[in-house]
């Protein structure tokens, strides 16, 4: 089964001259959900993480299922003002602009092994802004694992010290 037949391309948005993947229609298909998150954990699981950090929005639905899958934790990357306790924060380039993440400052324990996961490597930006959090946190990145990535955008270019898994590639 093909996943990428059910991501929708949205032109224009969420500007004019961005084509966004839209992973939806890939979640509410029960088998390319389940297609997904076994790929997923299939390259995952080697890598022994403790964690599964999702990125704020797409990367928390399926982190929270690989981390299950797993047997191992699940923390959230989210937007500034969305977190409840203390946070350490990190600002970072999108394609169209800027942005910022913030993860509970006890959310990591030194020498943790955080597997980061977003449905989506664009310019590399987020990644690597979350990646230098769990860092800062004394946290072992043992990947990033995400559904698309679009190469034309050379987002790797900022993660070579990573080992990156993308499923889909454009």
């Amino acid at each position: 089964m093909s996943l990428e037949a059910k991501i929708r391309d949205v032109p224009d948005f969420p500007e004019p001259g961005i084509v966004f993947k839209d992973i939806m229609p890939l979640l509410a298909d029960p088998a390319t959900l389940h297609q997904t998150v076994e790929l997923l954990g299939e390259w995952i699981e080697p890598r022994k993480p403790d964690l599964i950090l999702g990125a704020e929005a797409r990367g928390f639905i399926l982190g929270a299922a690989l981390a299950y899958k797993l047997g191992c934790g699940f923390i959230a990357a989210r937007r500034p003002g969305k977190l409840p306790w203390k946070t350490v924060s990190a600002t970072y380039a999108l394609e169209y602009g800027e942005n910022a993440l913030e993860l509970h400052a006890d959310a990591i324990t030194a020498g943790a092994r955080v597997l980061v996961h977003d449905d989506l490597l664009a310019t590399g930006g987020t990644a690597a802004a979350i990646c230098d959090l769990v860092e800062q946190l004394g946290g072992e990145i043992v990947g990033l694992a995400f559904v698309i990535e679009l190469e034309f955008l050379e987002g790797r270019k900022h993660l070579e010290k990573y080992d990156v898994h993308s499923l889909i590639t454009y």
